[in-house]
């Protein structure tokens, strides 16, 4: 068994996972609230393989094999908050999730807060999913209400008047949620999010995606760099095990 020749092709495959991921941020990166796809190389043991005494290394008398693997995640980390001075944009200065309603009745979660209105005065969002206010419920604002502010802490105004709450969660372990893509999650099976009770909201921003377009350039130059270099290799074994076969005949 070729192990070298197996191993840099899980090498070519994760660098392949790697690449994708560095394209995604790269194609999202002026998408309000994106949070950065994150790839973590590794080896795994795959077992061992005999040889002869003078190649057994330790009491075991084989030789551990390894290959190489990329591990997705996502970075949580906050992105900037930029001024946009729209009464329906909000950014959150620190940790949590914007909840949403879809039609069917599924919450879901997202730092981004680029908000409108229905002409049944419903917050929703771009997809038209309902941004939930406390207990759970819908927002919607009051017919000739005037215009809307929300504090740090979520009350909604309406000419001075208090009409509603915009909640804000968090859950223990971001990293367990289920990403949908777009900056859009969903709670994995068994978690329950916690009402925060001071959000930090701020009207008339929106939270940019958390990404460095030049590190991932750099790091698109890197994945270019060790894929050829693997390519070399599996050309390079190939070619000996070809020259092996007819010295044998």
């Amino acid at each position: 068994m070729n192990v070298g020749l197996y191993q840099s092709a899980a090498s070519l495959s994760a660098l392949e996972r790697w690449q994708d991921a560095v394209a995604q941020n790269i194609t999202s990166n002026q998408v309000t609230g994106y949070k950065k796809q994150t790839v973590q190389l590794a080896s795994y043991y795959s077992g061992e393989i005999q040889g002869d005494e003078s190649q057994r290394v330790g009491d075991g008398g084989a030789t551990p094999v390894y290959y190489p693997a990329a591990n997705l995640g996502i970075s949580f980390a906050n992105g900037e908050n930029m001024p946009t001075r729209r009464d329906f944009d909000f950014a959150l200065g620190g940790p949590g999730f914007f909840q949403l309603q879809a039609e069917d009745g599924r919450t879901f979660y997202t730092r981004n807060g680029s908000f409108a209105t229905t002409p049944e005065l419903d917050l929703v969002n771009h997809s038209g999913f309902a941004v939930l206010g406390d207990g759970g419920n819908p927002i919607k604002l009051q017919p000739g209400g005037g215009a809307v502010t929300v504090d740090t802490n979520g009350q909604i105004r309406q000419n001075g008047a208090i009409i509603g709450q915009m909640e804000i969660v968090r859950f223990e372990n971001n990293h367990a949620l289920v990403d949908l893509g777009g900056g859009l999650f969903a709670a994995s099976e068994g978690q329950e999010p916690e009402v925060l009770d001071e959000p930090d909201i701020l009207q008339g921003h929106l939270e940019q995606a958390n990404i460095q377009p030049l590190r991932e350039m750099v790091d698109l130059v890197s994945i270019a760099r060790a894929y050829e270099a693997n390519q070399k290799i599996i050309s390079h074994r190939d070619e000996l095990m070809k020259q092996t076969l007819e010295k044998l005949g």
